[in-house]
C-alpha cells in the first residue's frame, strides 16, 4: 500500500530511531518524541515509519511555507500514494473580525478561496475513498468541517473506465445542487448532449467534459471555457457539491427554523439591553443570510452556522479533519484508531494548537457582542487542547529542540515520574493545568533530556555534517562587522542569513547592505507566503546572497547553500533568544561543510552558555563517529528549485492521485501571462534584489511560461485573431457573470496577443 521510493537509504543513526519509534508505536504507545537535529533526515524518517506502519498519517506543521515544503518532499517519497495538502483560509487571509475601540469591521477575504478549497476537496475526497493517504497540513486542522458521511453522501468520483450511465450521472449531479441546462453554461451548471457531459464545476475557471461509451466512461478532459478546446486528460474527476457546505434536505430547513428562533431570542435580549444598534445590526445581516440560504442554499460565512446545521448542541465541538482520518481507518484498516499523526517542529505547532480556540474566541466575541453574528458563531470554532489529544490515538513529537509539554507527555504517557523542572507545565500535551506557577530559574532542556527515558534521537546525519563552530563577538560595529564575512561567503558562491530582533530593524539591515552592493532582501511576517517561498529560492539560485530576517528563519528551512549565520543580540534573552530559538538559528548552518555562526553579543546569557554546549558535545560526538566510520563531511546536494513553480504547482489542476497512480483534476490551470503577470500577481519581489530593470528576466523559469510566449511569437496572424475573437467574447461573459477578476486576467490576455502580433 504505502510504498516509498528513493534513490538513497538510511543512514548515521537513521535506522536505529525509525526501528525505536515502529517498536513504540506498534506496541501502541500513545505518544512519542524523535528529537532530530537539523539535516539528520527527520523526513525520510517520518516517511519510513509510516512505510513500516501502513496506515494514514496526517503530518502537521507550525506554518503553510514549511507545509507545502514538506508536502513536496513527500510527494516525491510516495509518488504511488494519496499525498495530501490542506490548509485553511485562516492560513492565508484575514478572517472576519471587528475591532470595537475604531468601530471598524474586517470582511471575510475570498481572493484565494478557489485553490485552497480545491485541495481540500482534494483531501477529504482520499480520505473518504483510499486507504492510502498521506496529508500535510498546518494546525487549521483543528477547524470545523461538515461530518465525514455528508461528504462520503455528498461527491461523485469519476474515473475512465467506470461503467457509469450519463443520465444517472446527471441525476447524481442535481442532487450536489448542480443546474442543469441545455444552452451556454457558466460556473455551477451541467449540460448533458447525446454522450458529452459537460459540469463546470464553481471552483474552476475551466469546465470539465465527460465522454461516454458503450462500456461507461471514456474519456475526462478539462476544457477551454469558450472555444471547449481539450486542454488536459485526467483518470479521475472528483466533482464536489455545487457548495461547499451540505446537509439534507430535512435538517437544511430544520436548521433555518433554528436560526430564526436564535436571530428573535437574540435581538429581544439586544433591545431589552437597549441596543439597538447591535439590534438592527443583527436582524438586517442574519435576514439577509436567511433569504439567501433559502434562495440559493448558501451564504457569505455560512460556516458560522454550521451547529444548527451539523445538528450540534451549544458548546459541542465542530467535526474536523481528525473525523475523516477515523473514518478512512475504521473503512480500510479494522479500527477508528488506526492512523498516526506526525507533529513537525512540535516546540512550536503543539503551543499553536493551545492557543488557536482562545484566539478564535476573542474574535468571535467581538463580532457576536456587537451584532455581527448570532452566539451559535461560537460553536464554529477549532478544537481546544483536550479534545484535540482526546482525538488523537498515537502521535509522533518531532523537534530537534522538544519542547516541555512534549517531554512531559511522553513522560506521563510511559508511566514516568515528572520531573521536578516540568510540574510547572501543563500536563497531557497541554489539556491538563500544571501543579504549580512557573519557576524563576529556567530549567534547560539538556538537564531535562538526561531525566526522561524514551526520547528517540538522530544526532548523526548521514552527510557526514558537523553542527556549525560558533564564535561570540561583541555587538559594536556588528553590521560593518558583517560585512566582510559576507564578502568571504560570496566570493565562494555561499549564502548567509541573519537574524534580528525587530521587522524594521530586518529591513534596515537589508537596505543598508544594498546601499553597499550586496544583493539582500528581508524576510518576515508581512511578506506574503508565495511571495517568502520565492525569496528562499532566489537565495539558493543565487539572486541574493543574504536574507535579513527574524524567527522565520529557523524552523525548517532547507538551503545547503547556506554557510554562515549571523545572530545580532543573541544574549537578550526571550522568546526570539531562548535556548531553542538559538539551537534552531544554528542549526540553519549545518547543512553546508563550512557552516559557522557568529552570536553578537556582549555577555554570555544562560540561553547562549546552554545552545553553545549542546552544540559542541554534539559537534565533538559527529566527529568521532566520522573518524570511527571514514566519513568525510560533505555539503547537501539538493536540486535547484526553479522560481515560480510552486505557483504552478498551485494552479496547474493538479493535487492528489487518482486510484491507479493518475491525476486527479482538482485545480485551475495556469494562466499564461508571462513573467510580469507572475510577478504582479504573486509579487515575487522583483526590482528589490533584481538589478534588471526585466521582471524576473535573470531568474528561471516553469517551463509553461517559456511556452506561452513561444505560442504568442509563433503564431501567425490568422489564428491570434481567431483566439484573440474567442478571448473576447470569453471575456463579456466573464463581466456578465460579475466575474470582474476574471475578465480583466482576459483583457490583459488579449493585449498581449495584439501587442505580439503588431
Amino acid at each position: 500500500m504505502f510504498r516509498l521510493r528513493a534513490e538513497y537509504d538510511t543512514a548515521g543513526d537513521q535506522q536505529q530511531a525509525i526501528d525505536q519509534l515502529v517498536e513504540q508505536l506498534e506496541a501502541g504507545q500513545e505518544r512519542c518524541v524523535l528529537l532530530g537535529v537539523t539535516g539528520s533526515g527527520k523526513t525520510f524518517a517520518m516517511a519510513k515509519v509510516i512505510e513500516k506502519l501502513q496506515i494514514p498519517t496526517l503530518i502537521l506543521s507550525h506554518n503553510k511555507t514549511l507545509a507545502r515544503q514538506l508536502w513536496q518532499e513527500m510527494s516525491e517519497l510516495f509518488p504511488e500514494n494519496a499525498v495530501e495538502y490542506f490548509v485553511s483560509y485562516y492560513d492565508y487571509y484575514q478572517p472576519e473580525a471587528y475591532i470595537p475601540g475604531r468601530d471598524i469591521y474586517i470582511d471575510k477575504e475570498l481572493q484565494m478561496n478557489e485553490r485552497i478549497e480545491q485541495e481540500r476537496f482534494s483531501t477529504v475526497a482520499s480520505l473518504v475513498s483510499r486507504p492510502d493517504v498521506i496529508t500535510v497540513g498546518t494546525v487549521s486542522i483543528i477547524y470545523g468541517l461538515n461530518p465525514p458521511e455528508v461528504f462520503e453522501q455528498n461527491h461523485l468520483r469519476l474515473a475512465v473506465g467506470d461503467k457509469a450511465d450519463p443520465q444517472d450521472v446527471v441525476r447524481q449531479l442535481v442532487g450536489l445542487q448542480y443546474r442543469r441546462i441545455t444552452g451556454e453554461i457558466v460556473r455551477g451548471d451541467i449540460r448533458l448532449r447525446g454522450e458529452v457531459l459537460d459540469v463546470w464545476m464553481p471552483s474552476r475557471d475551466d469546465p470539465l467534459r465527460i465522454r461516454f461509451g458503450w462500456d461507461g466512461i471514456e474519456r475526462i478532459q478539462v476544457c477551454e471555457a469558450v472555444s471547449w478546446e481539450p486542454l488536459d486528460d485526467f483518470e479521475e474527476a472528483w466533482i464536489h457539491p455545487r457548495e461547499f457546505y451540505m446537509t439534507s434536505e430535512e435538517h437544511f430547513n430544520q436548521a433555518l427554523e433554528d436560526i430564526e428562533v436564535e436571530l428573535n431570542d437574540r435581538l429581544e435580549w439586544f433591545n431589552s439591553n437597549d441596543m439597538e444598534l447591535e439590534a438592527h445590526r443583527q436582524e438586517k445581516r442574519t435576514r439577509f443570510d436567511l433569504e439567501m440560504l433559502g434562495e440559493i442554499g448558501s451564504c457569505k460565512g455560512v460556516e458560522n452556522y454550521s451547529m444548527h446545521f451539523d445538528r450540534r448542541q451549544r458548546g459541542e465541538r465542530s467535526y474536523c479533519l481528525l473525523d475523516f482520518f477515523s473514518m478512512c481507518a475504521e473503512k480500510y484498516h479494522g479500527g477508528a484508531e488506526k492512523y498516526l499523526v506526525v507533529m513537525d517542529e512540535s516546540h512550536v505547532t503543539l503551543p499553536q494548537v493551545t492557543g488557536m480556540h482562545g484566539g478564535d474566541f476573542s474574535r468571535k466575541k467581538n463580532l457576536i457582542d456587537h451584532g455581527f453574528r448570532l452566539p451559535s458563531a461560537y460553536d464554529n470554532r477549532p478544537l481546544r487542547i483536550d479534545e484535540f489529544q482526546d482525538l488523537v490515538p498515537q502521535m509522533m513529537y518531532v523537534s530537534a529542540t522538544p519542547g516541555e509539554r512534549e517531554l512531559r507527555h511522553l513522560a506521563e504517557i510511559t508511566g514516568q515520574g515528572v520531573p521536578e523542572g516540568l510540574l510547572h507545565v501543563q500536563g497531557g500535551g497541554g489539556a491538563r493545568v500544571a501543579e504549580r506557577d512557573k519557576p524563576r530559574e529556567r530549567v534547560m532542556m539538556e538537564g531535562l533530556l538526561g531525566q526522561i527515558e524514551g526520547v528517540t534521537k538522530m544526532e548523526i546525519r548521514p552527510t557526514g555534517l558537523l553542527d556549525p563552530g560558533i564564535e561570540v563577538r561583541a555587538t559594536a560595529g556588528q553590521v560593518q562587522d558583517l560585512e566582510d564575512e559576507i564578502r568571504k561567503r560570496i566570493e565562494v558562491n555561499e549564502r548567509v542569513l541573519v537574524t534580528v530582533m525587530t521587522i524594521k530593524f530586518a529591513e534596515e539591515v537589508a537596505e543598508y547592505l544594498n546601499r553597499q552592493g550586496f544583493k539582500a532582501h528581508h524576510l518576515h511576517s508581512e511578506i506574503g507566503t508565495l511571495e517568502r517561498t520565492e525569496i528562499i529560492k532566489a537565495l539558493r539560485l543565487g539572486h541574493i546572497d543574504i536574507i535579513v530576517g527574524i524567527n522565520l528563519l529557523r524552523e525548517g528551512l532547507d538551503i545547503p547553500e547556506v554557510s554562515l549565520v549571523a545572530i545580532f543580540d543573541a544574549d537578550k534573552e526571550g522568546f526570539l533568544r531562548n535556548e531553542r530559538s538559538l539551537l534552531q538559528t544554528i542549526g540553519r548552518a549545518s547543512r553546508n561543510e563550512h557552516g559557522s555562526v557568529i552570536l553578537y553579543a556582549d555577555s554570555i546569557s544562560p540561553s547562549m552558555e546552554a545552545a553553545i554546549s549542546q552544540t559542541l558535545a554534539r559537534r565533538s560526538m559527529q566527529s568521532a563517529y566520522n573518524v570511527e566510520h571514514g566519513i568525510v563531511p560533505q555539503t547537501i546536494r539538493k536540486a535547484l528549485p526553479v522560481m515560480g513553480e510552486e505557483v504552478e504547482d498551485l494552479l496547474s489542476g493538479v493535487a492528489g492521485k487518482g486510484k491507479r497512480g493518475g491525476r486527479r483534476m482538482v485545480g485551475k490551470a495556469p494562466g499564461k501571462r508571462g513573467l510580469e503577470g507572475l510577478a504582479q500577481k504573486f509579487g515575487l519581489g522583483a526590482g528589490v534584489w533584481n538589478s534588471s530593470d526585466s521582471v524576473l528576466e535573470n531568474v528561471s523559469q516553469p517551463d509553461w511560461v517559456a511556452a506561452a510566449y513561444e505560442v504568442v511569437a509563433n503564431d501567425d496572424n490568422d489564428n491570434t485573431a481567431k483566439l484573440v475573437v474567442r478571448l473576447e467574447k470569453e471575456m463579456r461573459q466573464a463581466a456578465a457573470r460579475l466575474d470582474f477578476e476574471r475578465a480583466a486576467r482576459l483583457r490583459d490576455r488579449i493585449f498581449q496577443l495584439e501587442s505580439a502580433s503588431n
